[in-house]
C-alpha cells in the first residue's frame, strides 16, 4: 500500500523513499546513532566523528547536486566551503563571540559565495565541461593562495582560533544534573546544532532535486542539447544549481567551523579535502543523495577507525615474525586499502552502493 501524500513522511522526504530495504534499515541506523550520538558514544572522538559526518554528509550532498543531478564537475567546492569557515571565523575574531556576529558571518559568506558561484557559472558553464573543471580549479587555487596570504584578516597560514557564543562552550551547563549519564553542555548542545542543521539541510536537498527544477537538471545531465530544443535555458539552471551547491557548501563550512572553534587553510581550502568528497560521491552513488549519507559515513569511519585496526593487526602480524605483511598493513597504508576496495567497488559495482542497493531490489 503506498503512502498517502498528506504522509508527514511523505512530505519530509519530498516523496522520495529509499529504494530498497536494506537501504532504509542502514539509513535509519546511521540516523539513530547521528541522533543519540552523545549517549550511545560517549567520549569526545566519537562525538568529533559524528559531528564530521554529519557536515559531510551535507558537503558531499551539495556537491552531488552538481555532479551527479547536474552532471558538471567542480573543483572549486572547497572554496565555498572555506568561505563559509572563514565567514565565521573572522566575524567571531573581530568581533565579540555573540550569535548576531555570528549571523553577521553566516550571511556575508553566504552572500559572497552565492556571488561568486553566480559569476563563474554565467561565465564558465557555456564552455566544455573540461574547460569548467579547469576553470573552478584555478579559481579555488588563487582564492586558497589568497587566503594563505591575506595575514591581517585569515591568519595566514596558522589560521583564526575563535571564541564562539558562550552556549556553545564546554563549560556551560544546560542542566544542573546529567541526563541519562551525560552532562548536557555547550559541546553536546553544538552537536546538535550541527545535527538539526544538517538534517533540515538534508530535507531542504530532497525537496530541491525532486521538484520540477530537479527534473530539468535532470534532463540536462543526460542531454543538454535536447534540453535546450525544449525550451530550457539550461546555462541559467545550470548556475542556478550551481549557486544551491555553493550556498549547502558554505553552511557546511560554517558548522564545522562552529564546531573546530578554529578555521585555517588545512581544515576548509586544502585539495585533500576535495578528493575525499569525490571518493565520498562516488563511494555513495552518483545522483542519490542517499548515497552521501552513506559515502560520508563509511569514509569518515574508516579514516577516524581503520587506521586503529589495521595497526592492531599490523602488531599482530609482526609480533608473530611474520615477514613483510606488517610493513603492507601498517596504519599509515589506510588510504591505500581504501582505495584498493573503492576501485574494486567501482570495477564491479560502477553506480555506487545505493546503485547497488537498487539492483539486488530490481
Amino acid at each position: 500500500m503506498s503512502m498517502l501524500p498528506n504522509n508527514p513522511i511523505h512530505s519530509l522526504l519530498s516523496g522520495d523513499y529509499p529504494r530498497s530495504r536494506v537501504l532504509g534499515v542502514l539509513l535509519f541506523v546511521v540516523l539513530i546513532c547521528l541522533a543519540f550520538a552523545p549517549f550511545l558514544f560517549p567520549g569526545s572522538q566519537p562525538l568529533n566523528v559524528a559531528a564530521k559526518i554529519c557536515v559531510f554528509v551535507i558537503l558531499v550532498a551539495s556537491y552531488d547536486l552538481l555532479l551527479g543531478y547536474t552532471g558538471i564537475v567542480s573543483f572549486a567546492h572547497t572554496m565555498f566551503y572555506g568561505i563559509g569557515g572563514y565567514g565565521v571565523a573572522i566575524a567571531m575574531y573581530n568581533f565579540s563571540p555573540t550569535w548576531s556576529a555570528l549571523g553577521i558571518g553566516v550571511v556575508v559568506a553566504l552572500v559572497l559565495a552565492i556571488l561568486l558561484a553566480l559569476l563563474i557559472g554565467l561565465f564558465s558553464l557555456r564552455v566544455r565541461a573540461i574547460f569548467f573543471a579547469m576553470i573552478t580549479l584555478a579559481v579555488a587555487s588563487a582564492f586558497a593562495i589568497l587566503a594563505s596570504q591575506l595575514n591581517e584578516i585569515t591568519g595566514g597560514e596558522d589560521g583564526r582560533s575563535y571564541r564562539i557564543p558562550e552556549m556553545l562552550r564546554p563549560a556551560f551547563r544546560l542542566f544542573d544534573e546529567p541526563v541519562m549519564g551525560v552532562m548536557i553542555n555547550g559541546r553536546i548542545l553544538s552537536y546538535y546544532l550541527i545535527f538539526l542543521s544538517a538534517l533540515i539541510l538534508f530535507l531542504l536537498a530532497l525537496r530541491v532535486v525532486n521538484s520540477p527544477f530537479g527534473r530539468v537538471l535532470q534532463a540536462i545531465r543526460e542531454n543538454d542539447f535536447r534540453a535546450e530544443a525544449l525550451g530550457y535555458r539550461v546555462v541559467v539552471y545550470r548556475s542556478i544549481a550551481n549557486c544551491l551547491s555553493a550556498g549547502m557548501a558554505t553552511l557546511a563550512g560554517v558548522l564545522m567551523a562552529l564546531w573546530l572553534r578554529y578555521t585555517g587553510p588545512d581544515t576548509t581550502l586544502s585539495f585533500a579535502i576535495m578528493i575525499d568528497i569525490l571518493l565520498m560521491v562516488v563511494i555513495g552513488g552518483m545522483g542519490t543523495l542517499y548515497g552521501a549519507v552513506l559515502g560520508a559515513t563509511i569514509f569518515i569511519l574508516a579514516q577516524n577507525y581503520l587506521q586503529v585496526l589495521m595497526g592492531q593487526f599490523s602488531g599482530m602480524l609482526e609480533a608473530a615474525g611474520i615477514p613483510l605483511l606488517p610493513g603492507l598493513f601498517h596504519a599509515d597504508r589506510w588510504l591505500l586499502w581504501l582505495g584498493i576496495l573503492f576501485v574494486l567497488s567501482v570495477y564491479f559495482f560502477p553506480v555506487g552502493i545505493v546503485g547497488k542497493l537498487r539492483q539486488m531490489r530490481s
